[in-house]
């Protein structure tokens, strides 16, 4: 699952272990969060939240 991030304040919302203070269970994917769920940290909504470009490394 793909991580997202608040472009305010750069809290990077990770599916893998969700929003434990919100109620969010781990495993919960940012497109099924609920519809009034804000960012933990600046309180902006998920209209302000893009995807976190994953770098794939490869091992030589």
């Amino acid at each position: 699952m793909k991580k997202y991030i608040c472009t305010p304040c750069g809290y990077i919302y990770n599916p893998a272990v969700g929003d434990p203070d919100e109620d969010v269970a781990a495993g919960t994917a940012f497109e099924d969060l609920p519809e009034d769920w804000v960012c933990p940290v600046c309180g902006e909504d998920t209209s302000h939240f893009v995807p976190v470009e994953e770098k794939n490394t490869i091992a030589h």
